[in-house]
């Protein structure tokens, strides 16, 4: 029997969705106020969910303890009150869209977990937008 159990945590970091190759008019008609060349914020909220068989012997799936210290290590210290596309290494050639910023944390999480635990990771840019990603 399965069972999931989820850490839910939020950061908040500026960012500017652009295609360099395009046209300064094709990004801005493309991506509007998001390609502003200012750069934008958005203040995330993120739902770290692990699956998996619970231990017999410690009735755990995980230590919740252990999740929320990878997720503040991983992505909390790393993202937030950051600039996306400047003071990160990942998205100096990757556009940080949602959908790549969830692939992101996904992979940095991927590698701290028992890989016996399946993962997903829920993505919200804004109340109503979200994104989720389960490594497929």
């Amino acid at each position: 029997m399965e069972i999931t159990v989820s850490r839910k945590t939020h950061f908040n970091a500026a960012h500017r969705l652009n295609v360099p190759s395009w046209s300064d008019e094709k990004n801005k008609a493309f991506f509007g106020a998001c390609n502003n060349a200012n750069y934008h914020g958005h203040n995330y909220d993120l739902i770290v969910s692990v699956t998996g068989q619970v231990d017999e012997e410690t009735g755990y799936l995980i230590d919740m303890k252990y999740l929320k210290d990878i997720v503040k290590e991983e992505i909390e210290d790393r993202f937030d009150h950051k600039n996306l596309n400047l003071d990160t290494d990942f998205f100096k050639t990757l556009n940080p869209t949602a959908e790549n910023i969830a692939i992101v944390i996904w992979q940095l999480l991927r590698e701290k977990l028992d890989q016996n635990l399946k993962l997903k990771v829920i993505l919200y840019e804004t109340e109503r937008n979200f994104v989720e990603y389960n490594g497929n």
